[in-house]
């Protein structure tokens, strides 16, 4: 990848910025595009003509991308060959709103195809790896933003979270990730994968940062019908009230879940495969038990909990995001999107061609698995009973958090519930990975905000072995001021972790 060395005049690298980049880019390779050059932004508000000093906290930073948003003139590639050679025609809503606020968006960066997978490996582009230890994966499938956060690339990224792809690579790098809640975040010029689950998260190297580029993006929007401003009584996000009591997910909660799923179940193979995925590692363990223990030294109220439900996530969530995604990516045959084949004998063979060459192994399962469940006579054995199971989950939050619409009146069981993110840190390559199987299984801690809409956040509590650990924050629907409270009570006890070679640039 080429690191353009000319300054932009929208952009003012720091001293030692553009080499620092290109250092760090040879290692871990997070950027598909990088060039701040290419940033052609419009006067705003928030640029001050006179040098003055900046109008919001934004300003002037840069910030990375996911290669499924929209930036005009940047790659869209999805992490794809079909679309390696898109650029896109226009900018999303989001990233127009960081643009109105100052910042500056510099690159575009790698994930798993289509946003399939927990590694980026399964990018069609290029390796990203994890910059704790370049052996090791980023997660994903926002990995490549994980990763130039962590490094220190850029303070804060664009990420999409279906069923956990900010949350997971941001506790696999030690960054923090926040999902917002369904609707809180325009999803126009988002690329879609599966519409009902998925939205446009942020990376960011402290939770001060990550509530910042919250305020900026978040709101209705009349390009994105899914999106709304929260509603009245939902927590403000500067300066919320304080929290009092956390609902602990415990793994041994989880782990009863699951033996429920396998107990009495036929052709146990693949359920004692998936229960031994949601098993945490002890460096895992260790690092949630020390969220817990400081959370209480904190002054907050512990209070184990339990998801009935819960068991039935990993399922519910598949089978609802392949039906989706076959949908949504039915559109990428070669006629309307996508790298041709040099001759096809028809439309049929166009199209037969087109996907062979374009969409990777993950991808092409994932199309797979949604039209069977989608198929006439299928769709209420599978699809119409995860959708059940579905609401059978957000009821289960509602009933600990409250419901989304702030109705109720009274004060909920909990502010907030913590659980781990993902069985294990950042897993190795060949010999030392997780199976897919055992990826897919082990998104049981973070698909359940996704199937219920609610905000997630995910932040560092320890380094263990060498490797970040993370946990994470599920809160009551449009409550993303009360999680970023939590997780800053716990940052400014215990600063966010760097790995070895890291220089901070941004204040």
């Amino acid at each position: 990848m080429k690191i353009q060395s000319e300054e932009p005049m929208s952009f003012k690298a720091p001293q030692d910025y553009l080499p620092y980049v290109a250092e760090w880019e040879e290692k871990i390779g997070a950027f598909i595009e990088f060039d701040p050059c290419r940033a052609a932004l419009p006067e705003s508000p928030a640029r001050r003509a006179d040098g003055g000093p900046p109008r919001t906290n934004l300003e002037g930073l840069p910030f990375a991308v996911k290669d499924n948003i929209a930036v005009r003139g940047f790659s869209l590639s999805c992490g794809s060959r079909l679309l390696e050679q898109l650029r896109a025609p226009y900018t999303a809503t989001a990233v127009e709103k960081l643009l109105e606020s100052g910042a500056v968006p510099v690159g575009k960066t790698n994930q798993d195809e289509f946003g399939m997978g927990s590694s980026t490996d399964n990018s069609g582009i290029k390796r990203t790896n994890n910059p704790w230890d370049p052996e090791r994966v980023p997660g994903g499938s926002s990995g490549g933003s994980a990763a130039a956060v962590a490094a220190g690339l850029v303070p804060f990224a664009l990420g999409s979270d279906t069923g956990g792809s900010v949350r997971q690579p941001a506790a696999f790098c030690g960054v923090v990730g926040l999902k917002p809640s369904y609707g809180a975040v325009s999803r126009y010029g988002l690329v879609a994968y599966a519409s009902s689950l998925e939205g446009i998260g942020i990376l960011s190297d402290s939770v001060r940062r990550c509530r910042e580029v919250f305020g900026v993006i978040r709101g209705a929007d009349p390009l994105d019908q899914t999106s709304r401003d929260a509603p009245e009584g939902a927590p403000p996000l500067s300066k919320p009230p304080r929290a009092q009591t956390i609902g602990v997910l415990s793994p041994e909660a989880v782990a009863r879940a699951v033996a429920e799923m396998v107990n009495g179940e036929t052709g146990g193979s693949a359920l004692e495969t998936a229960a031994q995925a949601a098993e945490l590692e002890p460096e895992v363990r260790r690092a949630f038990e020390a969220a817990r223990a400081g959370f209480v030294k904190l002054g907050y109220t512990l209070n184990e909990v339990e998801l009935p439900s819960l068991k039935y996530g990993v399922p519910a969530y598949y089978t609802i995001a392949t039906a989706e995604a076959s949908a949504n990516l039915a559109r990428f045959d070669g006629v309307r999107y996508g790298a041709r084949p040099e001759w096809a004998e028809n439309p049929g063979d166009l199209i037969d061609k087109t996907r062979e060459a374009g969409f990777g192994p993950e991808v092409k399962l994932r199309i797979l698995l949604g039209t069977f469940v989608l198929r006439s006579g299928f769709q209420d054995r599978y699809y119409l009973r995860a959708q059940r199971i579905r609401a059978g989950i957000r009821r289960d939050f509602e009933a600990l958090l409250g419901d989304g619409e702030y109705r109720d009146g009274g004060k909920p069981p909990c502010d907030a519930i913590l659980l781990p993110v993902f069985p294990t840190r950042a897993f190795g390559r060949g010999a030392a990975s997780l199976s897919p199987f055992a990826q897919k299984a082990a998104d049981l801690y973070t698909c359940c905000a996704n199937l219920a809409g609610l905000p997630a956040l995910s932040f560092p509590a320890s380094v263990e072995g060498g490797l970040p650990a993370g946990v994470q924050l599920i809160g009551r629907a449009f409550a993303e001021g009360t999680l970023l409270d939590i997780a800053g009570d716990w940052e400014q006890e215990h600063p966010a972790p760097h790995p070895s070679g890291y220089r901070s640039f941004w204040s």
